[in-house]
């Protein structure tokens, strides 16, 4: 029988990631009740292993290890073996990943652990091959001395693992600590990446280099609110020259995970749905105040990259697509002159290699990655150049296609849902609102359960796992996003609501701060609490957002005192090391600059048109407002019941802007409005 025709406990799984290895040999289990009952039954350790589709590394140990008979005979003879996808698991993933980095001071994944059935972990590490080579363990190697460990000093493994969760526990219980945040501490982090930042290409740091796009934002808003120059020319350098480089996908849209080299011209090439949400809200920030048509361009064409490639037809987005094709890391993306030249044409071919950088040497294996870092005249790519992208993009989609992970999750759709509520409200096309509003409605039909709670993620008609703090956190940040775009009260409601649940379900009333999984979700053998911003922002300060923006907008006390326990929690988490948090700071820099509240109350359609078109058009950071109609007066009231005290004019519209706790005199028009605000 071929390992094909074989299937094994993953086969009934929906996701991409399990189901890729449902015909290992490996008599793989998903993770619950039922694998560690018969790991107990028959008394073996547990081999865990956890990863995501579109992770190279888990592609190599799968095809080394996994579908290899003389470890697959190892893992079923002597462990019970779990595979886990971390996008639909990040709590487990959460809590075996700071295994991992406590044991041998890094992480990553593939991740591997080795376990007793009690869940205690007694060994970690990530990607192993078959054999030991260049001083990395083998897994058989591995496989063959915990068996016989566990056999003849099991004890000893035992022990290990009992102190490897208490270690954990005992962290987790001292990093409750204090701290006073200030504009000092704003500046030295923007030292810190000022210490950090590439003069010669942009971006932060030696290769591999990530855009992160969150500390992108924090240098952005506060070399704003600073006047800061270093500051904005650090971000739009760094945005330029990612622009230029080959991690941005100059044929199709769109922006890979992080680049090998320091001038972002060679990316590790998987895409993913939260980098170009975030990306897409960087790059959006950025033209609003330059008006510079690269950002534009970019910010349009990592959205239409989104809405093209990673929409589902229920409007729900995907996580992301694969780096490999035919076995082979960026064949998709790169080509030779010779092939430009073939479907173009000679002419147009020379045009098309001489625009984007593509020679018979190549500057990947051979073959060419299509950028713009030679070119000098990258800020606006002439209409001519624009037509080849697109013969050239009919031709690569007639390639073997990119695997692409189809799960939904309710977290990344929600940064994608903030980022296109953003780009509606900045650049007014009515595609963006329609894209964020019908992704809203698939997670409100979706990912919804019968108690209005979130769920975690959907697949081919299947929505499971309780929320997470990002779902809950990511969810009510898209919704407050929105109402900013359309000033429709129904979703600040919800946002209030959501963010209600969050409080009662994760909320940490003794020492503060969320949890990263619900008080009445399965309980992992810690409880963490996750707040260095990563690849994305964590929970806890998108949270801290969150809880700041309903603080200004709703004037609820309960807001208010939630606000202040969650960044004087966060305040003990920043202080040792700032730049890891810089998402949590853009919260702080809300607090620490004097706000302004708005509220509008109009019965005229025409002054609230001229109000929105005001505010599109001016960067007003720390602007929080609210538009009362007739129409929406009783669902507004519900979210922030002050409201119910302003009246309607007799006719018009009355403005009534607060600053930093003083409220001046209403006043009637935009143009008396525009001189408050200065």
């Amino acid at each position: 029988m071929s390992f094909k025709e074989y299937s094994n406990h993953l086969i009934y799984e929906k996701s991409p990631y399990l189901l890729q290895h449902a015909h290992n040999p490996v008599d793989w289990y998903p993770w619950g009740d039922e694998v560690f009952t018969k790991a107990k039954t028959e008394d073996k350790p547990i081999f865990l292993s956890i990863g995501y589709s579109t992770c190279h590394w888990c592609h190599v140990m799968a095809h080394e290890s996994f579908a290899d008979a003389e470890v697959a005979a190892s893992l079923n003879r002597n462990f019970i073996s779990i595979k886990v996808d971390r996008e639909e698991r990040p709590d487990v993933d959460a809590v075996y990943m700071s295994v991992c980095q406590a044991l041998t001071g890094s992480g990553g994944w593939p991740l591997t652990i080795l376990m007793t059935p009690e869940q205690r972990p007694f060994w970690a590490g990530t990607y192993l091959p078959k054999y030991s080579r260049y001083g990395m363990t083998g897994l058989l190697n591995l496989l063959d001395t915990v068996a016989y460990q566990w056999k003849i000093n099991r004890e000893r493994l035992t022990v290990t693992g009992d102190k490897i969760v208490a270690m954990l526990q005992k962290t987790e219980e001292n990093s409750h600590l204090s701290a006073e945040i200030d504009r000092n501490t704003l500046r030295k982090t923007c030292l810190w990446f000022e210490q950090t930042y590439d003069e010669r290409w942009g971006g932060f740091g030696d290769p591999p280099k990530f855009p992160t796009p969150h500390n992108l934002l924090f240098l952005w808003e506060y070399a704003g609110l600073e006047k800061d120059k270093k500051a904005q020319t650090m971000v739009e350098y760094s945005l330029t020259q990612m622009a230029r480089g080959g991690i941005f996908d100059h044929i199709g849209g769109g922006f890979s995970r992080y680049s090998t080299d320091e001038k972002w011209l060679v990316p590790h090439f998987e895409k993913m749905l939260y980098d170009n949400a975030l990306l897409s809200s960087v790059y959006l920030e950025a033209y609003h105040r330059t008006g510079r048509p690269l950002y534009r361009r970019v910010t349009e064409r990592t959205i239409g990259y989104v809405l093209r490639e990673l929409n589902g037809e229920n409007g729900g987005f995907y996580c992301g697509q694969d780096a490999d094709s035919d076995g082979v890391e960026g064949k998709y993306y790169v080509f030779t002159p010779e092939e430009i030249q073939l479907v173009l044409g000679p002419e147009d071919g020379d045009t098309f290699c001489g625009w984007y950088g593509i020679t018979t040497t190549g500057n990947f294996e051979g073959k060419s990655i299509p950028n713009l870092i030679e070119n000098s005249e990258y800020e606006e790519t002439p209409p001519h150049i624009k037509e080849l992208c697109k013969k050239l993009y009919q031709y690569r989609l007639k390639r073997t296609s990119l695997h692409k992970d189809d799960k939904v999750l309710t977290a990344w759709n929600a940064l994608m849902i903030a980022a296109l509520a953003d780009a509606w409200r900045l650049l007014q096309l009515p595609a963006y609102r329609t894209a964020a509003e019908t992704a809203w409605n698939f997670i409100q039909e979706h990912l919804t359960d019968g108690n209005r709670r979130l769920l975690h993620r959907w697949r081919d008609g299947e929505a499971a796992y309780a929320g997470q703090l990002d779902d809950y956190a990511f969810t009510a940040f898209a919704l407050l996003k929105l109402y900013d775009a359309t000033f429709n009260a129904d979703y600040l409601e919800r946002a209030t609501e959501i963010s209600d649940q969050m409080i009662e379900y994760f909320f940490d009333e003794s020492k503060g701060g969320f949890f990263l999984y619900a008080n009445d979700s399965q309980q992992l053998i810690t409880r963490p609490k996750e707040t260095y911003d990563g690849a994305i922002p964590s929970g806890n300060s998108v949270a801290a957002l969150v809880l700041a923006r309903l603080s200004r907008l709703t004037g609820e006390k309960k807001w208010t005192e939630y606000k202040e326990k969650q960044l004087a929690y966060l305040a003990g988490q920043i202080r040792q090391y700032p730049a890891g948090h810089s998402a949590a700071l853009f919260a702080f820099m809300q607090e620490l600059y004097s706000s302004q509240e708005l509220v509008c109350v109009t019965t005229d359609g025409q002054n609230s048109a001229e109000l929105k078109k005001f505010l599109q058009e001016n960067e007003l950071p720390l602007l929080s407002t609210l538009i009362k109609t007739r129409e929406n007066q009783l669902v507004l009231a519900k979210s922030a019941p002050f409201t119910r005290e302003y009246p309607f004019p007799k006719d018009g519209t009355a403005y009534y802007l607060c600053k930093g706790g003083t409220c001046a005199a209403p006043v009637h028009n935009l143009h008396d409005l525009k001189h408050l605000l200065v």
